[in-house]
């Protein structure tokens, strides 16, 4: 029996196995060669630091990467790391300061008066973001962007605040309060888009392994900024010419760094200024802009910094307004509402529009759902449009509305935009109407 089984074996005809290493099959590589003769034999890659090399960066990177991230994601990755060295360096020049102004080392200072002053600035920042949160928690996620350069311009102005809270020794408390107020709503800001475009980079379900690698990224970064920060802050020391020249440039790149990052960004979900954009385009061309002709074309600046530069075609979507609360309409919309006048009762959809010195309100149902806001989102752009161009824009509105609307989002999905909903801020206010015939009598 065991003669029968030497001689299958060596009826088997002989391999030679070859050891692969990697995370995904566009990244494996070769690490050893196996074959048999008299005995067995194994022969090792020579490019040992290859493999070390790439062992190291899995702990950056997420697995299988760069195919498992979008294309925007090393651009972005790279200035936001930049960024975020400048930050901590800048961090060491402010806290340095900071603990100045408390007075450690200083003999007539107190442990508890320390402890007292840092207890109220970190109080403040705990109830600034909490309000924070209250007010704009539910903008966020639709204009990322815009609140990813706002979050750090407000991180900024806290460090700044702490630099100059030695200067102003009277009123040291108000200062570092302020400093950490406007820290707090980076935390949150910061937080909040950061989990949004976590979710636009993850190409194959890989949000949390993104965003571990991506706080790997960010505790080197912190790290090399300390380090380098410590080394600026011992050589600054005593001269303060050199501590404000070294901040001030560091603050003019840290917002560079923060705007070529966002820049970066090529986003494919609808939000006010891309569906603006968008169907400005498509009404002139019949063609859809893709994602990265659109982000070329947006804006990332606060609304407030844009308006003065800014295109008629980009203002279209700031004289839109979103889930309007019917009792703060003018009376001469309510009048047009409640006549069922033009588009307002467009095929009975699930939301009314008016429109008033170039603005169209956008009243929504009730009973609307994501497809509804985006309808009437669409609807009320046209006709902002239509305004500038035609008196007969509530009749031109439906017509196209009848023949358009339904070809534009259709090319947006072949486009590879998003069109589940729109993102917008939170809507709080609806309504619910009862449609009456002309010959009703209302009680």
């Amino acid at each position: 029996m065991r003669e029968e089984k030497e001689e299958e074996v060596s009826d088997c005809g002989s391999i030679t196995l070859e050891e692969w290493n990697g995370s995904s099959s566009t990244k494996l590589f070769r690490t050893a060669t196996i074959t048999a003769s008299s005995s067995v034999s194994i022969q090792r890659s020579a490019n040992r630091f290859n493999h070390v090399w790439r062992r190291v960066l899995q702990a950056f990177v997420p697995e299988g990467f760069p195919s498992s991230v979008t294309p925007d994601y090393v651009g972005f990755q790279l200035w936001d790391t930049l960024q975020g060295i400048s930050t901590y360096i800048k961090m060491m020049l402010s806290t340095q300061a900071l603990l100045s102004a408390i007075g450690v080392g200083e003999k007539s200072a107190t442990v508890i008066g320390a402890t007292f002053q840092w207890f109220l600035r970190d109080f403040t920042g705990m109830l600034g973001g909490i309000l924070f949160t209250f007010y704009q928690g539910s903008n966020l996620d639709s204009n990322a962007k815009m609140w990813r350069l706002v979050a750090d311009l407000m991180n900024d102005i806290g460090m700044l605040m702490d630099l100059l809270s030695p200067l102003f020794p009277s009123a040291f408390i108000i200062v570092v309060c302020l400093g950490s107020l406007s820290r707090s709503f980076t935390g949150v800001a910061s937080g909040a888009t950061r989990a949004a475009l976590t979710q636009h980079f993850a190409l194959q379900e890989n949000a949390a392994d993104i965003s571990a690698k991506e706080g790997s990224q960010e505790t080197m970064a912190t790290m090399v900024g300390m380090s380098l920060g410590m080394l600026l802050a011992r050589f600054t020391s005593g001269n303060p010419l050199a501590i404000w020249f070294s901040f001030l440039s560091l603050t003019v790149f840290h917002m560079y760094a923060n705007y070529r990052a966002v820049r970066c960004l090529v986003l494919n979900s609808i939000n006010f200024e891309r569906c603006s954009i968008l169907l400005t385009n498509f009404m002139q061309t019949g063609q859809v802009l893709s994602p990265e002709q659109v982000s070329s074309m947006e804006g990332v600046l606060p609304d407030w910094a844009t308006s003065l530069r800014s295109t008629d075609s980009k203002q279209l979507h700031r004289r839109v307004h979103l889930g309007v609360r019917v009792s703060s309409l003018p009376r001469l919309e309510m009048m047009q509402l409640l006549n069922g006048v033009g588009a307002s009762t467009y095929k009975s959809a699930n939301y009314l529009l008016a429109h008033r010195k170039g603005n169209v309100s956008v009243i929504l149902h009730k009973d609307s759902v994501a497809a509804d806001v985006l309808k009437s989102y669409i609807h009320a752009i046209v006709l902002a449009n239509l305004m500038e161009k035609s008196t007969s824009f509530y009749s031109e509105g439906e017509a196209w509305m009848d023949n358009h609307s339904d070809e534009f989002l259709h090319k947006l999905r072949s486009g590879g935009w998003k069109t589940e909903r729109l993102l917008s801020p939170s809507i709080t206010w609806r309504a619910n109407w009862i449609p009456h015939t002309s010959g009703a009598k209302m009680d």
